[in-house]
């Protein structure tokens, strides 16, 4: 995948009108470096103010659109994400730490899940390139089955 500054800015302008985050301001920040993730938003909520990471070294992910809806979605869903993390912490306080891993285990699987399936749709219906990435489970094959793996 090929990462512009003017496509990831195109791309951010388009759907953070969509998602109604006008009153964010919002900062792109490319990530050069070997990089675990694709994307990631770090967040302000005192001043409304966020950084969106992208992986530009080695990115896991072919559709850029897909991406930025994705991390711009988890900046919608972050008030009520702090939310349930802090009612996990107060419920499971004092109390046997595996239940509290497995209750945010849980929780984070569920957002992530969640976020992924309301970027797609949000990709199928105002998206310029409707294809879904496949781009970290084609790179898990093609590192498992080498050069026999064809996409």
């Amino acid at each position: 995948m090929e990462i512009s500054k003017d496509d990831v800015m195109r791309f951010q302008e388009k759907w953070q009108k969509v998602l109604r985050l006008n009153d964010w301001d919002i900062k792109y920040q490319p990530v050069e470096q070997e990089w675990r993730k694709t994307g990631d938003i770090k967040i302000d909520m005192d001043d409304r103010v966020a950084i969106l990471l992208i992986n530009t070294y080695n990115p896991k992910q072919a559709n850029l659109e897909q991406l930025v809806i994705h991390e711009l979605l988890h900046l919608k869903l972050y008030e009520m994400d702090q939310l349930i993390e802090n009612l996990i912490g107060t419920v499971f306080e004092g109390k046997d730490g595996a239940g509290r891993e497995l209750a945010y285990t849980q929780f984070m699987g569920i957002l992530e899940h969640t976020v992924n399936d309301l970027a797609k749709s949000f990709l199928e219906i105002g998206g310029i390139n409707k294809d879904v990435s496949f781009g970290r489970l084609e790179a898990a094959l093609k590192e498992e089955l080498g050069d026999t793996f064809k996409k």
